[in-house]
Order: structure tokens, then C-alpha cells, then sequence
């Protein structure tokens, strides 16, 4: 490896750590928190930063807390007065179950001068899961897996979910009776809609099962008996009853970026942000992305040279081969054929939340020499990308970005050095 191929991949990692940084949940936490109430403190959390967000609420908060967050099996905490469950992500388990049924009856024990403290974060809609009456575990699972291999988007997945949940699109807070509810969302989702932020559990829905419906019908995804007839009944109120409910972004992908662009100007670096709600097939994204950045290799337009060009939001992968899927590397194999090994590109994709599909593993890198490694290795890079195998191409050329659980997460990272 070139000392210029080193440093470039040393820049690339180090924007994608400051935008890691710049989403930590605990400062973010400990600058939103409400007003105490005359009653009992209640915390219900869910999502990836469960457990730092709860640790900022226990380090800032003066007066009695109880309540749970549901983090990921295998995050360690050392929370002491507010309790720690854990659940399976990206696919919901048995716990993910229990999380959910524990996080309802304890929203139902809260009165008009209590205070329900939701802390949702990404990965919630899979760590407190519960179907509604007469759907069975198995079978709202099954129709969550098949539609995270078909290709929707965060959007289309959550809205699924919230219609065949008991606990999200505003239940949770349906629970809560006429208790006071503050809601602290860290986004990982386009546009910071606090309603798709980890499926909303306390915020009220603006979907109804007839998109539900639509989005099953537009992938073609098999949909069981029970969970069609629920979809073709009428649907419910889903009004949030209490008066009083106040929900903040306290962290979202637009202040990550806004740092990172500080930062890479502070190298030199001119920066084309084509913003963080970019969305569709991760391969698709790519051949755009690569096109924009020959354009700016060859003729400085729209942006001189040298250049990062950055984006966010959250692409899909349908999978069709038998290969491992992950949307970033997905993207990073895709954008390494439209290069063509470009001398002059250098890129990085990676989810700020460390976990990219099913993977303990962010996410990956390339440089000019990558496809000629890999052919080297006796690897055909493009039938990778039709087996949707890019984790084992960089697995086998030691290019895997791994960060171990990051707690946090403001999703995908996306960064094309152009010299």
C-alpha cells in the first residue's frame, strides 16, 4: 500500500469517526432534559443508545428514577438505578417480545402527575416488538425479515411494522394514559421524522394499514392469513391521549454532516454534501455517485479538485444471490466497478452504528488497487456484486471498517476522496 494510498484511507476513517463522535447521545441527553414532575419518573428507552442515554439521564437527573432500556444482546452497561434488558436486532427474538409487553404495563401504571421519559434511538423497532392480538410472533417476524430482504427502505419497513405492532406508532404512549410524556429521539432515519425514528412508540401515526397493505403488495412480499385479514379490517384510533406530549430530535444525521464538512475543509478539501436522505438500491446509488465523481475528476465541475464527496441516509439491498447483503458494502463494490480503479478515487461507506445489514461490521474502504487485489485473490468482483456478497470481497482483502457497537447511530456514512 502507498503512503498516499495510507493517507487517504487514514483521512477517510478518521470523517467517518468524527461523525461517530458527533452524535454522541450522552451530551446530547444531558442539554434536553424536562422538567421534574410532581409524581413518579419514569424511563422507558429503547434503540442501540439506549444505554447512554439512560447513563446521561442517570448522571443528570436529581431525584427518583425507575423504569428499563432495551440495548442489544451484548451491550455491556453499568447503569444503576435505571434497569437494562436486551433484545435482538435487526430481527426481533423472544426478548424483543418480553421488552415490549414489560414496557407496556409499566406505561400503564402512570397517572396524570407522572412522567413517562421515552429514549428511542435506532434498532428500537426491532428491541421492543410485539404483535397485536391474534398475529403470532412468528408470524409478524417472518413478514419482518421478508421485508428487510426485499429491498425497502426504513420508511416503507417501519410502516409495516407500526400497523401489526402493540406497541409502536404511538401505543406506547396510548399506555401511558394522561401521563406527561417527553420523548428524546436520536435519528437514524431521512428527514428526522420522529414518527419513523424507531417505529414512533410514542408518537402518533400517520400511517394507516392501506399503505401497510400497498408496500406488501409493491415487493410482493407473501403476507400470512392472519396478518392480511388484521390489514383489511378497519382502522384503529391510534390518537395520543394525553395532553400533554412533547418529543425532541436531540441528535440527527444533518449535525453529523454539518462537522464533517468542518472538518474536511479544515484538510483542504472543497465538499459536495448531496445531503443525508439519499434512499433506493445501494447499487444504483453508487453508479450515480460514481458518475458525479468522474465528472469532478475530469473537468472540476460542479466542484474543483481536490474534493470529498459526501452523503448519508439509508439505501437497501434486495438480495437475490446467496451472499451475505449489507447495504454499505454493497454500495462501496458497486462504486469500486463504476470506477474502473480510477487512480484519483479513494471512498469509504460505513453505518455509523458498526452493524451494516446482519454484520458486526460498519462497513468498508477502497482505493484505486482494490479490484486488482481482489482479481489477484482469484475473485471476480461483479459476481460478488450479483451474489450480494461484497462482506466476504473486503473480508478477503482486509478492507472491513470495524468499530465494535458504536451506541449510537445517525445511519450510513458515505465519503468519496477525489485528488
Amino acid at each position: 500500500m502507498t503512503d498516499g494510498t495510507r493517507e487517504a484511507r487514514e483521512l477517510l476513517r478518521s470523517l467517518f469517526d468524527a461523525a461517530v463522535d458527533a452524535a454522541n447521545p450522552m451530551m446530547a441527553v444531558a442539554r434536553n432534559l424536562p422538567e421534574k414532575p410532581k409524581g413518579r419518573t419514569v424511563v422507558i428507552g429503547a434503540g442501540k443508545a439506549a444505554i447512554p442515554m439512560a447513563r446521561a439521564l442517570e448522571d443528570n437527573w436529581d431525584g427518583p428514577l425507575e423504569g428499563f432500556v432495551v440495548a442489544p444482546h451484548g451491550y455491556a452497561h453499568d447503569l444503576k438505578r435505571i434497569g437494562v434488558v436486551h433484545g435482538s436486532h435487526p430481527v426481533p427474538d423472544e426478548s424483543s417480545l418480553a421488552a415490549a409487553g414489560n414496557a407496556l404495563a409499566l406505561a400503564s401504571t402512570l397517572g396524570p402527575d407522572d412522567l413517562l421519559i421515552a429514549l428511542i434511538s435506532g434498532g428500537a423497532s426491532a428491541l421492543m416488538s410485539k404483535p397485536v392480538p391474534g398475529i403470532s410472533m412468528e408470524e409478524k417476524f417472518g413478514l419482518v425479515r421478508a421485508v428487510l430482504k426485499c429491498g425497502a427502505n426504513i420508511s416503507e419497513l417501519n410502516c409495516v411494522r407500526k400497523q401489526i405492532s402493540a406497541v409502536k406508532g404511538g401505543r406506547l404512549a396510548r399506555a401511558a394514559g394522561k401521563a406527561r410524556i417527553m420523548t428524546l429521539a436520536l435519528s437514524d432515519v431521512p428527514g428526522d421524522d420522529p414518527a419513523i425514528i424507531g417505529s414512533g412508540p410514542t408518537v402518533a401515526d400517520g400511517t394507516r394499514k392501506a399503505d401497510a397493505l400497498a408496500i406488501l403488495e409493491r415487493y410482493r412480499v407473501a403476507v400470512p392469513p392472519s396478518i392480511a385479514r388484521w390489514l383489511s379490517e378497519p382502522d384503529e384510533d391510534r390518537s395520543i391521549i394525553s395532553p400533554d406530549v412533547e418529543t425532541r430530535v436531540i441528535v440527527s444525521p444533518h449535525e453529523s454532516f454539518r462537522l464533517v464538512r468542518e472538518q474536511a475543509k479544515a484538510h483542504g478539501l472543497n465538499v459536495l454534501y448531496l445531503g443525508d436522505r439519499i434512499e433506493g438500491e445501494a447499487r444504483e446509488v453508487a453508479k450515480v455517485h460514481a458518475a458525479i465523481a468522474l465528472e469532478i475528476a475530469a473537468y472540476d465541475e460542479p466542484t474543483r479538485k481536490p474534493c470529498l464527496l459526501l452523503s448519508g441516509g439509508e439505501t437497501g439491498v434486495t438480495v437475490r444471490g446467496k451472499g451475505r447483503g449489507g447495504r454499505n458494502v454493497e454500495f462501496l463494490l458497486a462504486l469500486a466497478i463504476a470506477l474502473g480503479g480510477d487512480r484519483r478515487m479513494h471512498a469509504i461507506a460505513a453505518d455509523t452504528d458498526g452493524i451494516d445489514g446482519m454484520e458486526q461490521i460498519a462497513g468498508a474502504l477502497i482505493d484505486p488497487k482494490s479490484l486488482d487485489r481482489a482479481r489477484a485473490l482469484g475473485i471476480d468482483p461483479m459476481a460478488f456484486l450479483e451474489n450480494n456478497d461484497a462482506h466476504s470481497l473486503f473480508e478477503k482483502l482486509g478492507d472491513q471498517v470495524i468499530t465494535g457497537p458504536t451506541h449510537t447511530n445517525v445511519n450510513d456514512f458515505r465519503a468519496i476522496l477525489i485528488r
